[in-house]
């Protein structure tokens, strides 16, 4: 009797000592409570990505070869030290490449393709960025999207027209397959991918006759795809694929404008009530722009759509193929927290990393970049690249989401698990409000106690090394989080 009162007397002892230690971990009121636990994995990470667009709105090739990417401004001195910022072992190191495929391939169905004239710089870009990432070990997925059809495919007969000819359905078909066989057999590019629209859900851009072009001379390259054209392409076009030997390349669903109007205008039912499209469907892809009011760009980060189709085939991943810089602040990294771990994605790649702003009609109505090329021939690395820094190192392909948790909705807490890769686990603190904000993380189930840190602000930061941070006795790291900020911490 006596030995298990003593039993009782030391379990009570070592219960009031953990809470003791809570106590002392979780009293400071002064600090916002958060934890990262590395081993939680949420789901499989594929990578960030990057995008580099070449043509995206002339309407005459011939008289304006638009180049909105701005490499050809550029020595080849200049160009290498970009490649060496995007995919260099310094670098942002990206996992995915987007790769529009535009309208300018082929003047009619039955006629000879040109897919070097209208593309050189683009596969400059990826083909230098290839020769990077396998020098030291890494991959690259590559996925393609179609910008917009040529004339020849819509009723319209015209660049931008904005119905799908169904007579020229399995010709339009066979338009982005030479592509991805050109990509494949001829640059050796690792395409993954085919994406079968950009934002092709926007009826709304054209007038309601159809008869001209998008409302407007700003807008890029379209065609409308509602639902059941959407649906269609995934049934009939997956053995096509096959047919020409293409069977590990998957079919996406395009891209539309966000994650709201993927599920709420009806993509994600329309697949899911039918058997052919979902079993064809290889990735499910959507922009990730957000906008939190209400109004015709409405757009929240929903999962609505990923989780329905998920319900019947568990093993998709879901991508965002486009998204804005935001204004190359903190809060675009607070964006992708939202992509992340609301809309639960795998991937995300933003809208065009190198952007030369002359070259876009009207003005580009998202600006942020990681890079900036002038008519003169310069080029600037902007906030937008350290930001992106931050996160886009921290999560490679074949990590895994790491479940986080901050209790003060100005801090994002975004972690990657390493998952069994080379690469280490690595935890983002972002601060979007107008203070300096004290955090104590606990961070549970990682692989070392010792964390090295970098960090970029709105201000002067542009990714500072902060030197090493250790685990206190709880596990915990106590942080003051300057204004407007991200902090990466990898694990040691």
């Amino acid at each position: 009797m006596k030995k298990n009162n003593l039993k009782i007397l030391i379990v009570a002892l070592i219960l009031t000592a953990s809470q003791g230690i809570q106590a002392q971990a979780w009293g400071d009121f002064t600090a916002v409570r958060a934890e990262v636990d590395f081993s939680i994995h949420l789901r499989e990470w594929d990578g960030f990505g990057f995008n580099y667009v070449q043509v995206a709105q002339t309407l005459n090739y011939d008289e304006d070869s638009q180049e909105y990417g701005g490499f050809s401004l550029l020595t080849e001195k200049e160009r290498q030290e970009i490649i060496d910022l995007v995919f260099g072992d310094d670098g942002l190191k990206p996992g995915v490449i987007k790769m529009f495929y535009d309208p300018w391939h082929q003047e009619s169905p039955d006629g000879p393709f040109d897919h070097e004239r209208s593309t050189e710089w683009m596969c400059y870009f990826v083909r230098e960025g290839l020769k990077r990432a396998r020098a030291r070990g890494d991959s690259i997925t590559i996925f393609t999207t179609l910008y917009g059809p040529p004339p020849w495919a819509t009723k319209q007969q015209f660049l931008r027209g904005r119905d799908l000819d169904p007579d020229q359905k399995y010709n339009l078909a066979k338009y982005m397959i030479h592509w991805v066989k050109w990509l494949r057999e001829v640059e050796h590019f690792p395409v993954k991918y085919i994406s079968l629209h950009n934002e092709g859900e926007d009826w709304m851009r054209w007038p309601a006759d159809g008869l001209s072009g998008n409302i407007g001379e700003g807008h890029d390259y379209n065609l409308y795809w509602p639902p059941e054209q959407v649906v269609d392409f995934l049934k009939f076009m997956r053995p096509m694929l096959d047919a020409e030997g293409l069977q590990d390349v998957g079919l996406t669903p395009g891209e539309t404008t966000n994650w709201y109007r993927f599920s709420h205008w009806g993509y994600a039912d329309a697949i899911a009530a039918d058997p052919g499209a979902l079993q064809n469907l290889g990735l499910v892809t959507s922009h990730g722009f957000y906008s939190g009011n209400y109004g015709r760009w409405f757009g929240e980060h929903r999962s609505v759509g990923i989780d329905l189709l998920r319900e019947k085939k568990p093993s998709l991943h879901a991508w965002v193929t486009s998204t804005s810089w935001s204004r190359m602040d903190a809060d675009n990294l607070k964006e992708m927290h939202g992509n992340i771990y609301t809309a639960k994605v795998n991937s995300i790649t933003p809208w065009a990393g190198i952007q030369r702003p002359a070259k876009w009609v009207g003005g580009d109505p998202n600006p942020g970049s990681a890079f900036q090329i002038s008519e003169e021939g310069a080029y600037e690395v902007r906030r937008g690249y350290y930001y992106y820094k931050q996160i886009c190192r921290a999560g490679q392909p074949g990590m895994a989401v790491a479940k986080t948790i901050a209790m003060d909705s100005e801090v994002a807490v975004i972690a990657f698990a390493r998952n069994g890769t080379k690469h280490p686990d690595a935890f983002i603190l972002v601060n979007i409000s107008q203070w300096n904000k004290k955090i104590k993380v606990q961070v549970k189930g990682g692989s070392s106690d010792t964390y090295e840190a970098f960090r970029t602000s709105d201000e002067e930061d542009r990714y500072k090394p902060l030197g090493t941070f250790t685990l206190d006795q709880n596990d915990i790291i106590e942080y003051e989080m300057p204004v407007r900020s991200a902090t990466t911490f990898y694990a040691k």
